[in-house]
């Protein structure tokens, strides 16, 4: 009796610590499918149409998840139903069919809705349109591995003060179709580090957090010409002493999150330009960034697979050396 009541105790306590565990979506290594769907094309920054066989080179890799941006704003027609282009629609399902078949997990956002961060109040309505058919439609792919991240990078005019009164009727058109799906959500000033210091999020158990990582912006950013008013100065290099003490320093800003929410947010991307910027540079950021954040628990998507800031040369066909490496990922 004694023996089954200490198994019963020790069950217990396990049962407890697991409750109090911060809550955390299983993102481990993860990789963008940047600068294609959510492009005004698919190809149109000289990347190739995303195939089959680029997510199961990417789960051959070592990767668990695949972030798909997507551009859906666009892609709508008037009126209040904002319906979404049919073809759209199917050209998106075969990309994301595509990678949950490789037995990837995948982030699908909504990418560029410009006209949200400008005016966050008129657009709340069209946002959760997209939203209701993109729950309804994608509403028996399993939820286990298939995310929603309803909006990427909140800026402008779209803030943590009125954030989630803008993405709660999106949030509500999900829940709707999908009550038990994972939703992400980001917060101001391009979903930045600092950002976690202010996001609230609503009381959901299936809410996840994620934040960008750029920094330091004039390192990762030298010469990126989209970049207003004035792209920063070519020749940063990156590796000193104030570079390493800005990690601790942003590590210490995620701990302070998880302590004070019980969430572990993920970092949605993460990379430097690679037009100025030589390949040992971005691998050295790469495993620094990897270094820093993935002992806390924070899973990674490396912005981005091929197109700009490339982990993989579609040209030539290979993955560029290194970057894996950097990643925690096997070099083969």
């Amino acid at each position: 009796m004694r023996i089954l009541s200490l198994a019963v105790v020790a069950m217990l306590a396990s049962t407890t610590a697991a409750a109090d565990a911060p809550r955390a979506l299983p993102v481990g290594a993860c990789i963008n499918m940047g600068d294609q769907l959510e492009g005004q094309s698919e190809t149109a920054h000289g990347g190739a149409r995303i195939e089959a066989a680029d997510f199961k080179r990417i789960r051959a890799a070592g990767f668990a998840t695949v972030r798909i941006p997507v551009r859906w704003s666009d892609k709508t027609g008037d009126g209040p139903d904002s319906r979404i282009d049919p073809k759209w629609m199917a050209r998106v399902t075969e990309v994301v069919d595509q990678a949950l078949a490789a037995h990837l997990n995948v982030i699908l956002n909504d990418h560029h809705f410009d006209a949200l961060d400008a005016d966050p109040a008129a657009n709340s309505a069209k946002l959760a349109a997209i939203w209701r058919q993109v729950a309804v439609h994608f509403a028996d792919r399993p939820a286990s591995r298939l995310w929603f991240e309803i909006e990427n990078e909140p800026h402008e005019k779209l803030d943590n003060a009125n954030l989630m009164a803008t993405l709660a009727p999106a949030l509500a058109a999900i829940r709707a179709s999908n009550p038990r799906r994972p939703v992400i959500i980001g917060g101001e000033n391009w979903s930045g580090i600092d950002s976690l210091a202010t996001l609230e999020l609503p009381d959901d158990p299936n809410l996840y957090p994620t934040f960008h990582y750029y920094e330091p912006f004039d390192f990762t950013h030298q010469g990126a010409g989209w970049v207003k008013p004035a792209p920063p100065k070519v020749g940063r290099t990156y590796g000193t002493a104030a570079d390493a003490q800005r990690l601790v320093d942003d590590a210490a800003k995620v701990k302070a999150y998880v302590a004070r929410t019980g969430l572990v947010p993920f970092m949605g991307e993460s990379g430097a330009y690679d037009r100025y910027i030589p390949l040992d540079q971005r691998v050295q950021y790469t495993r620094a960034v990897h270094d820093a954040f993935t002992p806390l628990g924070v899973g990674i998507c490396a912005w981005a697979y091929t197109n700009t800031f490339p982990f993989y040369d579609h040209n030539a066909k290979r993955w560029l050396p290194g970057l894996r490496g950097a990643f925690g990922l096997p070099e083969k």
